[in-house]
């Protein structure tokens, strides 16, 4: 081996722990990032399909019965 190749290694060797643990860094975070992107993506899926799952579900009809305003708004005039 050339000595500039012996250089090299020796360069590589000695900051080899440092690589390492900027290697490991990155690999966490891409995970991380990557696990929370999907469990947005998993949440938001849950609440559209929730909300088209209510938007099929037949509404209640409520009947209002304003006689007594109509009595009362007569009974002024």
């Amino acid at each position: 081996m050339s000595q500039e190749k012996v250089d090299r290694y020796k360069q590589e060797k000695a900051s080899r722990k440092e690589t390492m643990k900027k290697e490991k860094r990155k690999s966490i975070l891409r995970k991380t990032v990557l696990g929370v992107a999907v469990l947005v993506l998993v949440g938001w899926l849950g609440y559209s399909a929730y909300g088209a799952y209510e938007a099929k579900q037949p509404r209640d009809v409520v009947e209002i019965n304003y006689d007594a305003v109509q009595n009362y708004l007569n009974d002024l005039q």
